[in-house]
Formats: C-alpha cells, sequence, structure tokens
C-alpha cells in the first residue's frame, strides 16, 4: 500500500508551528512508512513587523503581541519561549528562513547531502528554536548560514540553490499550492488529496484519528460514513 501523503504547510515563525513539531516527530515514529510528509511553507510572517504592529495596534504592539505568545506558550510544557520575543528582536520576514530551507531541501533532493539524515528537518526545528528561545534574528542570512554549519550543511551549495533561482523557484510552488489549496492558517495539514484537512493548533489524537481512517478506508474503498 502506498503511503498516506499529507501536505504540511507551516510559517518558521509562527508559534503554532514550534508546538505542533513534537506531533509530527511522534507521527513518524508511530507511523514510519505508512506516511509521507509533504513540507511546504505559507506566509503568514511574510511581512511581519509591519503586520503586527497594524494588527496589534490597539492591542499594546508587539508587547501585546509578545504578551499573547507567552499566554499560549504557557499552556505547553514541552516548549520554552523567551520573555521578550517579537520585542527585543523582530524579524522583518519568514520568507528569507523559507528561501534558506527550500535551498537545504534541494541538496536533499540532488543527493548532495543524504536525506537519510534529514538535515532539512532539523534545520526547520534549529530556525524555530533559535527564534523561539534565543532571539536569533532568524531572517538574516548570516545567522542562517550559521545553523547550517553548526548542522554541517555546505554553506557554498546553500548559496548556489539561492542564487541559481531554483530556491526561489520552490517557494512560488508553495506559494500556488496555498493559493490552490485556500490555506491561510499555519500549521495546516492536507490529507486524501485535498478532501481533508486540519487547521491550527489540534491536537496528535486527532490527527491520529485521521491517518488511522485512511489507513482503514482508503478512498477506493469509500467509507459508508
Amino acid at each position: 500500500m502506498e503511503p498516506i501523503r499529507i501536505s504540511y504547510f507551516s510559517d518558521a515563525l509562527c508559534v503554532w508551528a514550534y508546538i505542533a513539531q513534537v506531533r509530527l516527530d511522534e507521527l513518524a515514529t508511530n507511523f514510519q512508512d505508512q506516511i509521507s510528509i509533504e513540507y511546504h511553507f505559507v506566509s503568514i510572517f511574510g511581512n511581519a513587523r509591519e503586520k503586527l504592529e497594524n494588527r496589534w495596534r490597539e492591542k499594546g504592539g508587539l508587547k501585546g503581541y509578545r504578551n499573547h505568545v507567552q499566554d499560549v506558550a504557557k499552556k505547553f510544557n514541552h516548549i520554552h519561549v523567551h520573555p521578550e520575543i517579537w520585542v527585543e528582536v523582530t524579524p522583518e520576514s519568514s520568507m528569507s528562513c523559507h528561501l534558506f530551507l527550500h535551498a537545504i531541501r534541494l541538496l536533499e533532493l540532488k543527493g548532495i547531502v543524504p536525506a537519510s539524515d534529514k538535515r532539512f528537518e532539523k534545520a526547520t526545528w534549529t530556525v524555530r528554536e533559535r527564534f523561539f528561545t534565543q532571539l536569533a534574528n532568524v531572517s538574516e542570512r548570516t545567522v542562517q548560514f550559521e545553523i547550517a554549519e553548526e548542522l554541517g550543511l555546505p554553506i557554498a551549495a546553500i548559496q548556489a540553490q539561492i542564487d541559481s533561482g531554483e530556491a526561489y523557484a520552490q517557494l512560488s510552488k508553495d506559494f500556488d499550492l496555498v493559493r490552490e489549496q485556500n490555506v491561510s492558517v499555519s500549521p495546516t495539514l492536507i490529507f486524501n488529496e485535498g478532501r481533508q484537512r486540519l487547521n491550527g493548533n489540534v491536537g496528535y489524537r486527532v490527527i491520529e484519528a485521521n491517518i488511522r481512517e485512511l489507513l482503514h478506508n482508503p478512498p477506493e474503498e469509500q467509507s459508508w460514513c
């Protein structure tokens, strides 16, 4: 049986995607070859500073958003968030992160780095963790390359994927998928060729139930319910 394909859309600067990473890890452990997760990015924080200052102007601006993120984080004991998140350091755009991460993914697809090492996934997690716990300005290329170096990734090869336009092309494909699938929330999981989706802060058991339903009732064997 072919693995169930899951399209996973997230923004690198989204606290809900930071929280949800542990659920993805659990899925990979429990279902292994039964699922295939395809990672995509949705640009919720593409214009981060201006968006937050405008939307939170009446609620304290960036400090108000910081308080909101802190309140969210307090509900989950598996993550840590710096007390001055979004205030002391405000990344300009998550799109820079997404471009960098797509370049790493291209290195895996081309066999320049072994896909079995899962360094794309490690880099994605590290970008999030560095921002939320250490206030690293992960929208800056110098910070991204520091992360790449720590993960043993070839910086020149990453830069080549960006310079050639290939990483931009992958990011553009994400933009197209976001429009086609009408994705507006981070994270979003889409199953069953778009017929099932889970948006936002969805618990692990709910995600697991959707996968088990597809495993036991594949699309060609429609359930009566």
